[in-house]
């Protein structure tokens, strides 16, 4: 299956609502992969958590991140597509305060 790139969730999204993921990264740093593939076009990764008005991440939640860009760059290898394209759900999700710096994933410090 060609994807396009991954969109990042977190776990307060409503849309999620136990469902809507293929694979879900939790607080024990855990990943869960869904049995089906959910969307034909993107990979979903949620992130258990809030990342809405975080101003300082706590390590959990450093962890996570370290968990989701090892993920990224498996997924990208595996299905073709740029690291470079990872993107948000919504602007609520994966909440206003994510940290896509903490994501970056090139030796040209592109930002997402």
């Amino acid at each position: 299956m060609d994807y396009l790139g991954i969109v990042i969730h977190h776990s307060i999204c409503p849309s999620i609502n136990g469902k809507g993921y293929d694979y879900y990264i939790t607080k024990d740093l855990s990943i869960i992969p869904a049995t089906d593939a959910f969307d034909t076009e993107f990979i979903h990764i949620c992130v258990e958590g809030n990342f809405t008005e975080v101003k300082e991440l706590p390590i959990v939640m450093k962890e996570q991140l370290f968990i989701i860009k090892k993920l990224i760059l498996r997924l990208s290898a595996l299905h073709g597509f740029s690291t470079h394209d990872v993107y948000g759900h919504t602007l609520e999700c994966p909440g206003g305060d994510f940290p896509w710096y903490d994501l970056v994933i090139s030796s040209d410090n592109v930002y997402h």
